[in-house]
Order: C-alpha cells, then sequence, then structure tokens
C-alpha cells in the first residue's frame, strides 16, 4: 500500500510508499463531519479495527477542510455527503484536484442508490452508510490497498517508460554506430580498390618501362663490345660494359619483381671482392677500405648489390665525401667464416620505425627518384648468395648497410657448387 503526499508536504509526492496499514507509522485520517456524535461512532469503528491507532483530524466546513489538506497531510478522506454551508461532492473535487487519486469514502446517514452511482462514477473511491459503521474498516482497508497499488504500477509504468527511453537511445546509438562502420567498410573497400588499381598501374609502368629500356640497353651493350674488339680493351671501356650489364640486369629483375618472382640466374665465379668494391667506389667517386677477399659469387650481381647501396648512400647524402666501404673477414657466432661490407654513410639516418619496411617491395624513403625496388633487389641478391643484408645505426649519425656472405672455404659446399656447375641459390622457390 502507498501513501500519498498531500498539500502542504514538503517531500516528493509518493516519496512514502508503504505496503500496508502496519507499514505506516500512523494513519491520519481527515474526517468531514459536523455531527461530533456521528464523528465519535466512525472514530471508535476504527480505532478498535485498526492498528497502529490513526490519527484522526475533524473539520465541518469548506475552509478548514482545505486548511487541513495543506497542512494535515492525510492519508485517507472521510466525509459526510451533506453539511449545512458544504457537501461531499464539492470536497471529494477539491481533494481530487490537490491530491489524484487520495481514498475518499464518504460516510453518510442516507443515499439513494442513484446518488450513490453517481458518487461513484464521478471518482469517489466507496460509500459507507452511518447505519452499517460494520463495513467501514474493510472499506478502508481496500481502498488504501488500491491505491498502494495504483501507486506500484504507476512506478513500475515509470519504470518500463525511463527503460523503454534507455533502450530506443542505445538502439539509436547502436544504428549510429552500424551507419559509422558500413562507412567506414565501404571507405576501406574504396581505398583498398584504389591501392589494388595504383598497384596494377605501377606494376604495369614498371613493366613497360623495362620492356622500353631492354632495347636501347641491348642496342648499347653491342656497340660497346664492337668497340672493345675494334680499339682494344682499356679501364674506361671496361667499366662502360660494366655499367651497361647492370643495367641490364636490373632491368631485368625489374620485370621479374613485377611477376611476383624472386631474383633468379646466379651465376658462380671465383671473384676478387676488394675489387669489385674498388670499382664501384670509383663509379660514385667513394673512398673504399678493404683487404683482398675471395669469394664464389656471381660478380655481376654483387656489382648490382653495392652499386645499389652505395648510390642511395651518396644520393641521401648529398655528397660522396659522407660515404665510404668498408670490409673485412671474421669468424661468426657459429664458428663459420664469413665476409662482411659495411657501407657506411653519415647522412640523415634512417629511424626505427622505417627501418623494418625499407626492403619492402615499391617502399619508399624520403628521398624522391626511387622506384622503391632497389634494396628489394639487393636483399634478395644477398640471400640467394645465403648471406644477410640488415640496416644499423651509424655511431655519429648516419646509416650503415652491412652485407655478411659466406667466406670461401676448401671445406665450404661452396667449392662442390663450383666445380658442379650448380648456380648458388637455384634450389630456391621463385615465389615472392
Amino acid at each position: 500500500m502507498s501513501v500519498p503526499a498531500t498539500p502542504g508536504d514538503t517531500s516528493t509526492p509518493g516519496s512514502e510508499r508503504p505496503d500496508s496499514l502496519q507499514a505506516l507509522a500512523q494513519l491520519r485520517v481527515l474526517h468531514l463531519e459536523d455531527n461530533m456524535l456521528d464523528h465519535e461512532l466512525v472514530r471508535s469503528a476504527l480505532e478498535d479495527q485498526l492498528t497502529p491507532t490513526p490519527e484522526f483530524l475533524q473539520v465541518e466546513d469548506e475552509a478548514s477542510f482545505r486548511a487541513a489538506l495543506a497542512g494535515f497531510r492525510p492519508h485517507l478522506i472521510l466525509s459526510d455527503f451533506s453539511l449545512p454551508n458544504y457537501d461531499g461532492l464539492s470536497a471529494f473535487e477539491l481533494a481530487h484536484r490537490l491530491v489524484p487519486h487520495l481514498p475518499f469514502i464518504i460516510v453518510t446517514g442516507a443515499m439513494g442508490e442513484e446518488v450513490a452511482v453517481d458518487t461513484l462514477r464521478r471518482g469517489v473511491t466507496d460509500y459507507v452508510l452511518k447505519q452499517r459503521l460494520e463495513r467501514l474498516t474493510p472499506a478502508v482497508r481496500r481502498a488504501l490497498a488500491e491505491y498502494a497499488e495504483r501507486d506500484r504500477r504507476q512506478l513500475a509504468e515509470a519504470e518500463i517508460r525511463g527503460l523503454n527511453l534507455t533502450l530506443q537511445s542505445r538502439l539509436l546509438e547502436v544504428e549510429r554506430l552500424n551507419r559509422v562502420a558500413e562507412e567506414r567498410r565501404l571507405q576501406q573497400e574504396d581505398t583498398a580498390r584504389r591501392l589494388a588499381e595504383s598497384l596494377n598501374l605501377q606494376k604495369t609502368f614498371l613493366a613497360e618501362t623495362s620492356h622500353e629500356l631492354r632495347t636501347p640497353l641491348t642496342a648499347l651493350l653491342g656497340y660497346l663490345r664492337r668497340l672493345e674488339r675494334e680499339v682494344g680493351e682499356s679501364q674506361t671501356l671496361s667499366d662502360a660494359l660494366r655499367v651497361a650489364q647492370n643495367m641490364t640486369r636490373l632491368v631485368n629483375d625489374l620485370l621479374q619483381l613485377t611477376r611476383g618472382e624472386l631474383v633468379q640466374n646466379i651465376e658462380q665465379h671465383f671473384v676478387d671482392l676488394g675489387e669489385l668494391l674498388r670499382a664501384v667506389g670509383r663509379d660514385y667517386g667513394v673512398q673504399v677500405q678493404t683487404p683482398p677477399l675471395e669469394i664464389v659469387a656471381d660478380p655481376g650481381r654483387l656489382t648490382q648489390v653495392f652499386a645499389n647501396l652505395v648510390g642511395n648512400a651518396v644520393r641521401v647524402c648529398g655528397s660522396p665525401a659522407l660515404v665510404q666501404i668498408e670490409a673485412g673477414q671474421h669468424l661468426a657466432p657459429s664458428g663459420i667464416p664469413e665476409i662482411w661490407v659495411w657501407i657506411v654513410d653519415h647522412g640523415p639516418g634512417i629511424s626505427d620505425e622505417v627501418k623494418p619496411r625499407i626492403f619492402d617491395k615499391f617502399y619508399r624513403g624520403k628521398e624522391a627518384g626511387s622506384a622503391g625496388l632497389g634494396l628489394t633487389i639487393a636483399q634478395q641478391v644477398v640471400s640467394a648468395h645465403r648471406g644477410h643484408l640488415r640496416v644499423l645505426d651509424t655511431p655519429g649519425g648516419g646509416a650503415t648497410f652491412e652485407v655478411c656472405l659466406p667466406a670461401m672455404d676448401e671445406d665450404n659446399d661452396d667449392l662442390e657448387l663450383l666445380q658442379t656447375g650448380l648456380p648458388m641459390g637455384a634450389e630456391l622457390s621463385s615465389e615472392s
């Protein structure tokens, strides 16, 4: 059962919500009655039946009734139907207007059936004849219970409305998030499509460019070889032939990479690596510090690797004076002898975020003029020689590319491979 707040109550209406009469500290009953004897009879009937004993306030006119509504804050109103200067229906309409649904029972001496029906239709909770006051306590209990049930129902409905509003809000948020997710999915699909188109265009451009370059390079090689036969060998002519051969090999590698193939055709020879590095140094005006080093490898492919690394370093630094080549031989942690070559530059260096990506196909750094394939080709050539290529920080600033290759050893399988004519790296798959 719920007890309403009444006019003049400083608490929030409906804040007191006892589940039964026993839950009330004290039931407050406002009795509109001009006959004191009748009031005492009504009061006695309820006090004998209700626990705790109700608190009563008796009034007999409109002014005192209004004041009691504001100050007494009744839980229940009992009213005579007819009074000298007021009537029960007018009192009910006033109470109903100020405190809707407050239990209101008419206790009267005589009431016709039509009048009784009319009062109930207007909203009066119940009516009891003064001759039958034994019905008063059950009527009071029933009226208060119905009020409490109505109050609980209103609270439940308010909670349901609140939950519905929350659910609707969350559904709207879910719909908004779904729209955002769908928009992002479409954007990602569009980005992926444009990237695929860009890669296809890039591959097409590289393939067409490579095909276009092969014809003049083939002719150039032919002219240089005929010139060598006619005028004899010279350092300048040998260097020109070597550069043209490297360019032809690079063009072929570009074609292979656009098809998703690894660098192939590794042809093994005894190579004086020190002389090969000095030749690359002469081409780029870079100082070279290397002892005599012999290795079993493809000289053309290694020249391609070191020319690419040195060319990149000179381009990044802006001057060959900031680049140098160092080489030597030592024992690897595994105890196997290996040859190392450092391409050392004192330029801007490479950040740690970029290092893992610089060997990726088509990755371009900050410097312009690069197709993003040189370092990929260099790494694949070194791997085909069973070596490894990595980038380090140069002390004092800059980047150092380290190439490690197996040293020539009589107990090494390199000699067996060379004797059988099997090219090193031929066992590698052609899948990228």
